[in-house]
């Protein structure tokens, strides 16, 4: 009997995520590219948001479909060993730690480099709101997710 594909020890694959540091307004595209070191099938690539304290989310799953309930402005594109999660307008609510995974062997994800994206909000006391990186998932398994610090703002008003 073989064993399906996914379930065949093999060399693990390092996946890159990139860039290293991005600046963008709310209301901005965000764009987070993954290099995989090893071809990776669509079938087996998604991409996570995780929150302080929270477990991850999925947004992506099999490189570029959206789970029920995700919001459209979260998109995923690619193939072969070049993947990229797209966020067209980012929110103030989209704070968080940002990864992706591949499911073709095993451990199922080593991200080698961790990122930060931060969306700054240029308006009166601005009050930063950032996210710590996960603690290592399980053994074999290393998170370095792409985070992104938005800046939370409360405009003041006249009493």
């Amino acid at each position: 009997k073989y064993l399906p594909a996914h379930a065949v020890p093999l060399k693990s694959i390092v996946l890159t995520q990139t860039p290293e540091s991005l600046a963008v307004s709310p209301g901005d595209r965000v764009t987070i590219n993954c290099k995989a070191s090893s071809s990776v099938s669509t079938s087996y690539m998604a991409w996570y948001q995780q929150k302080s304290g929270q477990a991850p989310k999925l947004l992506i799953h099999s490189a570029s479909t959206r789970p029920s309930g995700i919001p459209d402005r979260f998109s995923g594109s690619g193939s072969g060993t070049d993947f990229t999660f797209t966020i067209s307008r980012a929110e103030v609510d989209d704070a968080g730690d940002y990864y992706c995974q591949q499911a073709q062997s095993s451990p199922p994800t080593v991200i080698q480099t961790s990122t930060k994206t931060f969306v700054p909000v240029l308006l009166l006391d601005v009050t930063a709101v950032s996210y710590p990186l996960p603690e290592q998932a399980s053994v074999g398994q290393i998170l370095a997710p792409t985070i992104i610090t938005i800046q939370a703002t409360h405009q003041l008003t006249n009493g």
